[in-house]
């Protein structure tokens, strides 16, 4: 156990038919928290060199492609910003903020780990969620009924979605990647995450929308179903599908797909993605066979003498933008529609710490 004191997340519900009125509600249910949030978010994007102009412009052309890609996204973030009572570009640019922060130079140690297994009958997933130490408290669990169907979810707040499943049992995880020709004012890779929970209901259906969406900043959408998992990977060079070899599939923050490999920015996460990688592969390819979602949290657990650091503490005098830990651990159970999640790292999960939320209830 590390120590550290991992608040317990809220739950926020959220039911409406109309798009901006699900925002209001998101907006309204945080709106101290959200706005606490963007306070973090905007002194991280001045530590990293991003003028509050540049952030701003930034923003509105990420919330102008997706109004133009999904208008109902678009009318959720303005209705946030209603409900929160903050301009609309400030919640354009939470939801935008991995894009807006590869403006940022320098490399980013740790990031997040995600397992799928994909053994018939059994496929389900697992990630860690690593982070900046200031956000610890900005996360939530959220429960989003719509005309559509329900999805439930971990996200932060005044960001649509993250890593969640929804009631017809697709789920996503995500794992940021970086590329030389990253660049924001395009679809944010948090909203395709929230576009798969509100309308995949397939696999196939899943894949086709990421495969589509107009991102032009990199990171890689896992999908996990009942009858199956891909992994796509997103970048200026093009959408490309992961599949897998055996029973599972692994992914760190490197691409895997060579086209965009080649135009891969690797000093922000390597050598620590590639060591990740290399100890997951080694402890999957040795026995892999999980009978339930938990059995899948030993795998993603790391301690010294591993070689890797799966779960992500702060370097000793670490400064603001460079203090990395694992905020949450969450687990994905397509076949029950249910999604599992623990604060802090696997190695501080317990009994206790686990909070379960279905898309079925």
């Amino acid at each position: 156990m590390s120590g550290f004191p991992h608040p317990s997340p809220a739950v926020i519900t959220i039911a409406a038919d109309s798009a901006r009125e699900r925002g209001v509600q998101r907006g309204q249910a945080a709106r101290d928290a959200l706005s606490s949030a963007w306070q973090v978010y905007a002194d991280l994007f001045a530590a990293g060199g991003i003028g509050a102009e540049r952030v701003e412009h930034e923003a509105l052309a990420s919330l102008a492609a997706v109004r133009q890609w999904i208008p109902d996204l678009a009318a959720e973030i303005d209705g946030t910003a209603a409900g929160a009572g903050l301009p609309v570009w400030q919640t354009a640019a939470l939801n935008a903020r991995t894009e807006i922060l590869s403006l940022a130079k320098g490399r980013l140690p740790g990031e997040c780990s995600t397992v799928i297994s994909t053994i018939p009958g059994r496929v389900f997933s697992a990630q860690t969620w690593d982070w900046h130490e200031e956000l610890a408290a900005a996360w939530h669990l959220q429960s989003v009924a719509h005309p559509g169907g329900r999805f439930v979810g971990m996200t932060e707040y005044g960001i649509l979605g993250k890593i969640g499943v929804n009631s017809f049992g697709v789920g996503v995880h995500l794992n940021v990647l970086g590329h030389r020709e990253d660049t924001p004012g395009a679809v944010p890779v948090h909203v395709a995450a929230a576009a798969v929970l509100y309308s995949a209901r397939t696999l196939d259906e899943a894949v086709d929308l990421l495969t589509s969406a107009p991102v032009t900043t990199s990171s890689c959408i896992s999908v996990v179903t009942q009858q199956g998992a891909r992994m796509v990977e997103l970048s200026p060079a093009g959408a490309q599908v992961v599949g897998g070899s055996g029973n599972y599939l692994l992914h760190t923050n490197h691409f895997l797909s060579s086209v965009p490999a080649a135009g891969e920015r690797t000093e922000l996460y390597q050598p620590d993605s590639d060591q990740r990688m290399d100890l997951l592969r080694r402890r999957s390819g040795g026995h892999f066979d999980p009978v339930t979602t938990a059995d899948l949290v030993p795998y993603l657990c790391s301690n010294p003498g591993d070689g890797a650091d799966l779960c992500c503490v702060p370097a000793a005098g670490a400064r603001f933008g460079d203090r990395w830990r694992t905020l949450a651990t969450a687990l994905i159970e397509p076949e029950a529609a249910q999604l599992r999640v623990s604060p802090g790292a696997p190695t501080e999960a317990g009994p206790g710490t686990w909070r379960v939320l279905s898309a079925f209830a």
